[in-house]
């Protein structure tokens, strides 16, 4: 697409401007519930008019859906292991208490949307599908099966429900919540792989 029309701040292309939308929602998501970002905030404060917002975002649900898969987007690049991880699967669970430590309140506001919007929910589908592969990639394991997949998502939304519940408390110490998500995704994998190797016995 070409430049757009001239705009108060200056000359934009389309997909910068869209970045520049985006940016300005995930910046509101730090300190708000994401069904509390409106357009007109978004749109003032880029120096545009609502009108214009929906040049680049043809409706305010396409708005919200580009801004939620940044959002997913952005945690995912927060959570992975570190590169030179020792122990990827380790790291990766730190990573994620430390986020949900900072930054647990709108990844929580989305993870209860979820069930209200097909849209909203696919895309958290997205998410858990990729967290569950990176489980999977820590631990080398190719090709996982049907039963141990399922076993990854659902420790997954345990360990948000854990560590958002565990965050809330006074005396909290990630460490030992560290520790703990870390030997129940140990458990129940290998209580999946012990049942396995029992059937083919």
């Amino acid at each position: 697409m070409t430049d757009v029309a001239v705009e108060p701040g200056g000359r934009r292309k389309a997909e910068d401007r869209r970045r520049q939308l985006i940016g300005i929602g995930l910046g509101m998501l730090i300190d708000r519930p994401w069904h509390q970002i409106t357009v007109d905030a978004v749109a003032q404060q880029a120096g545009i008019s609502r009108g214009l917002l929906f040049h680049y975002f043809p409706t305010k649900q396409d708005y919200y859906a580009q801004l939620v898969r940044a959002a997913t987007q952005r945690f995912l690049r927060a959570t992975g292991p570190a590169e030179d991880a020792a122990d990827p699967l380790a790291s990766m669970i730190a990573n994620f208490v430390g986020y949900m430590r900072r930054r647990s309140g709108p990844l929580v506001g989305l993870l209860r949307a979820a069930g209200q919007d097909p849209v909203l929910e696919s895309i958290m589908e997205q998410l858990h599908d990729e967290l569950t592969d990176r489980v999977f990639a820590a631990l080398r394991r190719d090709e996982p099966t049907t039963a141990q997949r399922l076993v990854v998502r659902s420790w997954w939304a345990m360990a948000e429900d854990l560590t958002v519940q565990w965050l809330a408390r006074d005396d909290v110490d990630q460490h030992r919540l560290d520790r703990l998500l870390f030997d129940t995704l140990s458990r129940v994998l290998e209580s999946v792989d012990a049942e396995r190797a029992a059937e083919r016995r």
